[in-house]
């Protein structure tokens, strides 16, 4: 007997292929906060299992190929995806297992986080990892959202300073991808304002290929609190490309997300060491008791 189902609400649906974070800060557990935190269903494939908290990582364990593309192929089957995110990605046989899946099922809308190394400075992947990332993932991506020290070791070369941003860039997009956004996040304090800065392929008036850039500053948050930052932004931005939104604005609006999320964040005590954003702001917002007008 066929059945229907009339579906009458549309929600963005993104998959996010990721690492596990035992500490629920970064990796898959962040994702799902920020992509229900904005309106989006989230959907899940386990590509590691971390043992890590705010202090660091201590053990990495990969999952299994064969596992990895059935996660895929269950998701895509069956509910389907409008965009996805990828993160942790351990070994450069996942790295090409993945690749291959999204090749099979046509996915167009892919942010790629390509997640070198922990805030703590734990190696999530060596330099042959970094090379599947470049040749198989990129062309695939429709944004990759390397942070300076990750852009630098792809790029094989220093990235410290906003006027390197630019060059970078163009010698990621040469990569494949179809943007690159180069965040800033890491520059030191000598830098009150922080810039991402954003460059995409597009077509001009004429039907020409071009090169579009824009820099987004903002200022720095002054918080311990940075653990997950990077996952979190590419989950947003794939978030808002799933809902429609053109890439500028989506990583516009992601940014100004994870903005508010350290913001709100600021008094946040999890964990000894740094510890997350505070991904629910709008819904549970967090301030000092002393901030409150208690009506005395």
């Amino acid at each position: 007997m066929e059945t229907s189902k009339k579906t009458s609400v549309r929600i963005p649906k993104i998959l996010t292929i990721a690492g596990s974070d035992s500490g629920g800060g970064a990796g898959l557990q962040a994702d799902l906060k920020v992509i229900t935190a904005l309106g989006g269903y989230g959907m899940t494939v386990v590509t590691a299992i971390t043992a890590q908290n705010t202090l660091g990582v201590t053990k990495i364990q990969g999952i299994d190929l064969d596992v990895i593309e059935a996660q895929i192929d269950a998701v895509v089957s069956d509910i389907g995806v409008d965009a996805v995110k990828i993160g942790m990605l351990s070994s450069p046989e996942i790295v090409h297992c993945v690749a291959a899946s999204l090749r099979r099922h046509a996915i167009k809308t892919i942010v790629l986080d390509p997640v070198l190394r922990a805030t703590s400075g734990a190696s999530l992947g060596g330099d042959a990892t970094a090379h599947a990332i470049r040749e198989v993932l990129f062309p695939l991506a429709t944004v990759i959202t390397p942070n300076m020290e990750e852009a630098s070791i792809l790029l094989g070369r220093p990235i410290s300073e906003p006027t390197d941003f630019e060059q970078a860039a163009r010698d990621l997009i040469e990569m494949g991808p179809a943007a690159v956004l180069i965040k800033g996040g890491h520059l030191d304090a000598k830098h009150t304002q922080l810039m991402d800065f954003l460059m995409w392929r597009a077509i001009d008036g004429d039907g020409k290929k071009i090169l579009e850039q824009k820099k987004l500053l903002h200022y720095r948050v002054n918080t311990p609190n940075t653990h997950g930052t990077g996952c979190s932004l590419a989950s947003a931005i794939a978030t808002y490309l799933a809902d429609g939104h053109h890439l500028s604005h989506a990583v516009a609006k992601g940014i100004a997300y994870v903005e508010a999320g350290l913001e709100a964040g600021v008094y946040l005590s999890i964990g000894v060491g740094p510890g997350p954003l505070w991904h629910m702001h709008a819904f549970y917002p967090t301030v000092l008791l002393d901030d409150l007008d208690l009506g005395h």
